[in-house]
């Protein structure tokens, strides 16, 4: 942990501590892209990438970076500069830095602090804020369209998300992840199944589907990806980007997939305790077992886009304030009831 230097020097611990979480992103976005074009070519019966670096075209998605790296990096002649080649990098600061709350092992978090919730939650919300720049700087209808978008469903999805996670809090009693993990140790439901959130309460399952649902349209996925859907707005917010703040955008998408999909293993999957008890646990397996389930569900979300249709902006909203909202304060009142009475 961060506040355990021993005898590194504090500046080089802080290094280590900064550089863990950013090869994880940087590796995994690598795979995740190649992986989820495999997903979409098994779905769709063709190949998908299969030529570059032998193995099913594995380098794939190094020879793209490599591309981006060489393209011309172009502003639009009335764009906001800026604010305009800031916003990349501010999107993909913001999705970084949540990763410091999040307990990859029981021995490794960068900051275990008390409030790990409430500081996720909040450094996550700047993301809406870097949409709408981008959008707005670029001086493109289609950019401006695309954040106007992002913010009303970025904005109106952060309600159910919220109260999914303050469901867990009323289970846990605490805001640090550190803690609301290893409250979820060991194999004692039934005695065989594993000690999680999902399965101690009925009403975190409900609260558990709400809180993917959310995420998905967090994210910007398929069928929530309305900010950027390239049958209406052309690409959205990222129109008018090219070379390598355009891969910043996407770089901090697919780290924004992984942050909430880690953050949901936290919640409700155990963290990075094993399902099999003590069996295949300490630090190293937790790391594992962590990772492990937070590409599982990463893994859904690339089904699901290759699966389901784009929704309409209506119907986006209307899921949000007419189903999920009012599902989920029920629920957050059933979790609390379930609590007292058990």
């Amino acid at each position: 942990m961060i506040e355990s230097y021993g005898n590194i020097n504090p500046v080089l611990a802080v290094l280590i501590h900064a550089l863990i979480p950013l090869t994880i992103i940087l590796v995994y976005a690598l795979v995740a892209i190649w992986g989820e074009r495999k997903v979409a070519g098994f779905i769709q019966d063709r190949l998908g990438p299969h030529r570059v670096g032998g193995w099913h075209g594995w380098a794939q998605s190094i020879a793209d970076l490599l591309k981006l790296i060489q393209k011309e990096d172009i502003v639009p002649k009335d764009a906001s500069r800026f604010l305009f080649k800031f916003a990349p990098f501010m999107m993909f600061a913001a999705s970084y830095a949540a990763f410091a709350v999040l307990p990859f092992s029981s021995w490794y978090i960068g900051s275990m602090i008390d409030i790990g919730v409430f500081y996720l939650i909040a450094i996550t919300s700047v993301l809406t804020l870097s949409v709408i720049m981008a959008g707005w700087a670029s001086n493109n209808k289609w950019s401006l369209l695309g954040g106007m978008r992002s913010a009303a469903q970025l904005v109106s999805y952060e309600v159910p998300t919220i109260a999914t996670v303050l469901t867990v809090i009323v289970v846990s009693g605490s805001l640090n992840l550190m803690t609301v993990t290893e409250m979820q140790s060991g194999n004692d439901i039934l005695g065989f199944l594993p000690n999680w959130f999902i399965f101690q309460n009925p009403f975190l399952i409900i609260a558990f589907g709400i809180f993917f649902i959310s995420i998905l349209v967090e994210s910007h996925r398929v069928p929530f990806d309305l900010p950027e859907s390239e049958s209406e707005l052309v690409a959205g917010y990222q129109t008018e980007y090219s070379g390598m703040r355009w891969a910043m955008f996407m770089l901090a998408e697919y780290a924004d997939m992984l942050l909430l999909s880690l953050l949901g293993v936290t919640l409700f999957f155990g963290g990075w305790n094993s399902p099999f008890g003590s069996f295949m646990s300490g630090p190293a397996w937790g790391f594992f077992w962590f990772l492990l389930k937070g590409f599982m569900l990463v893994f859904v979300m690339m089904w699901i886009r290759w699966t389901l249709p784009r929704y309409r902006v209506d119907q986006l909203m209307h899921i949000c304030w007419g189903i999920l909202i009012p599902a989920t304060f029920v629920n957050l009142i059933l979790v609390a009831l379930w609590e007292v009475v058990f």
